[in-house]
């Protein structure tokens, strides 16, 4: 009895792999793998996500990838297998079964859940065309914390450059005040100086005419007085 189940479980088994090598069956079964989670900073602009797979009883020939989000209330097809812009979303392969799907231009309404397909379009098998469990994509918003120290920086900033270009005013004008001052008190001491020799000079002429003058009023006594002598 032994013998022939064993007998019945080999003819099974030879039975299947005829079937299997003219294509009557297909036991194809792919099964796909994906990060639970990422986050992105938010000064990140490209997101990448992984999509890995394995295949078994399958064709030798490439799989076609599909991409899709979802959000809370609607989904969204991004690559099936085409990318509905290839701007923003590019499928790649980094290995045989390794897949990413690259985002560009990142930002907040990027956040949802992305699935990966993987299909062997050949086959007929149920479980030729698997999907991932997903993986959660967030992108962290600007806190308001950092907006708020990025404002008090530029303000500094923004002060220092006021206040450095006000001194540099101030000094130029200071220093224009000082120049003409320093002209000025000069042009006053040269005038002074020529206000005092004007000054000498008055005076030395007033006292020689005040000698001429005596000289001139005393002469005439001493000729009167020898007319009279002479007279006498």
């Amino acid at each position: 009895m032994a013998s022939v189940n064993k007998f019945q479980k080999v003819l099974v088994l030879a039975l299947d792999w005829i079937l299997y090598s003219v294509g009557a069956t297909d036991n194809c079964h792919v099964t796909v793998t994906q990060p639970g989670f990422q986050e992105a900073e938010h000064s990140e602009h490209t997101a990448l996500l992984m999509c890995a797979f394995s295949a078994h009883g399958c064709s030798p020939s490439q799989p076609q990838v599909l991409w899709f989000r979802v959000f809370t209330n609607r989904h969204e097809d991004l690559c099936t297998p085409e990318c509905t812009n290839r701007q923003k979303f590019q499928v790649s392969a980094s290995s045989e079964n390794n897949y990413w799907l690259q985002i560009n231009h990142l930002t907040v309404n990027d956040s949802a859940i992305y699935f990966c397909g993987i299909a062997f379009a050949d086959s007929g098998s149920p479980h030729s065309k698997q999907t991932g469990d997903g993986t959660v994509l967030t992108k962290r918003e600007r806190h308001k914390t950092e907006e708020f120290n990025s404002m008090i920086i530029i303000s500094t900033l923004l002060l220092l450059y006021s206040i450095t270009v006000f001194t540099i005013l101030a000094v130029h004008k200071l220093k224009r005040k000082l120049l003409n001052r320093s002209g000025n008190e000069g042009q006053r001491t040269e005038n002074c100086k020529i206000r005092s020799g004007r000054i000498i000079f008055r005076a030395i002429a007033q006292e020689l005419q005040k000698k001429r003058f005596a000289e001139h009023c005393h002469q005439p006594d001493h000729m009167e007085d020898d007319t009279v002598y002479q007279n006498r």
